[in-house]
């Protein structure tokens, strides 16, 4: 079975003559278009032949020179940074760290709402594709979203639960990002599961999501080895 970049690389070997006979003149276009025609593609490139597709192959997918690529993105590791945040961060919605706070609904009724929201919205095939495919490059953009944006989510979460099924919650926080990471690795896994691995079932992914949530609302007393106590503070 050959490698993702082997097969772009046969490809575009395939097809160089065929482009030099007949390529047109490339089209003007205006300077935010081909910015963001190039940004589509690329993201297309590297959500299916992983983030060592190189710039020339985007050029030529382009219909552009790869000069003109780089009037854009000066280098590959600029362009790579502007993919991590309009298809890495930019699905991320703020208003859902105020929505997980928002103590007039049950913690249950609010991780639901979230998680779906959060499989439907981004935990798609492209985005996982391009998350994955950047951390067997070794490149920076899952480090990076795990800091900027999940260690603060998961610290949400397990307070609000915390909170609500009264148990006091360790002091290290270490130990609490790994509370959290028992309901969202299991959700995340499931997306990969579903739209990577195609591991197809009867069961809808929402309701998966309930089952996890219920688990992990239930569980998270036991998990940090303490019985509830209703109204006991949490550690902050």
């Amino acid at each position: 079975m050959k490698a993702k970049s082997q097969q772009l690389a046969e490809s575009l070997k395939r097809a160089a003559p065929r482009r030099r006979r007949t390529r047109a003149p490339t089209a003007r276009l205006p300077h935010a278009l081909r910015r963001a025609q190039i940004l589509a593609k690329a993201v297309e490139l590297f959500a299916e032949y992983g983030l060592t597709a190189q710039t020339r192959a985007l050029a030529d997918a382009c219909g552009i020179s790869q000069r003109l690529l780089y009037r854009f993105f000066p280098t590959k590791a600029a362009l790579v940074g502007e993919v991590y945040t309009t298809e890495i961060v930019g699905p991320f919605k703020a208003v859902w760290f105020v929505q997980l706070r928002d103590r007039s609904k049950p913690v249950e009724q609010r991780l639901n709402e979230f998680y779906r929201d959060y499989y439907d919205g981004v935990l798609r095939r492209r985005w996982l594709r391009l998350f994955l495919y950047a951390s067997l490059a070794e490149v920076d953009i899952a480090p990076t979203y795990i800091a900027e944006i999940i260690t603060r989510m998961l610290e949400l979460i397990v307070e609000e639960t915390a909170h609500e099924v009264g148990v006091r919650l360790p002091d290290d926080p270490h130990l609490r990002h790994e509370l959290g990471w028992m309901l969202h690795g299991g959700i995340s896994h499931l997306a990969i599961r579903r739209h990577i691995y195609h591991n197809a079932t009867p069961t809808a992914a929402h309701e998966v999501i309930a089952m996890y949530v219920r688990a992990f609302v239930a569980g998270l007393p036991a998990a940090v080895g303490s019985g509830a106590s209703p109204g006991h503070q949490i550690v902050t």
